[in-house]
């Protein structure tokens, strides 16, 4: 895995994390699924609740994965 800094105005940070709160998910998670969405071959099929590559179980049955 590799890191790196990201510098965002802080009014898009707060936006950016409400985001991924209301998407169940760290903020970290929700921009890997975003970058993720962006790059995938326009023939992958996207799941209207989340990343297409990662299963998520419903709410409420545990720890749901995170990249």
């Amino acid at each position: 895995m590799i890191k790196f800094n990201l510098r965002l105005p802080e009014d898009l940070y707060d936006a950016a994390k409400d985001a991924a709160a209301t998407d169940d998910r760290s903020l970290n998670s929700w921009l890997v699924s975003l970058v993720r969405h962006a790059v995938a071959p326009r023939d992958t099929p996207i799941r209207p609740d989340g990343d297409s590559a990662i299963p998520v179980p419903p709410r409420g049955s545990g720890p749901s994965p995170r990249p």
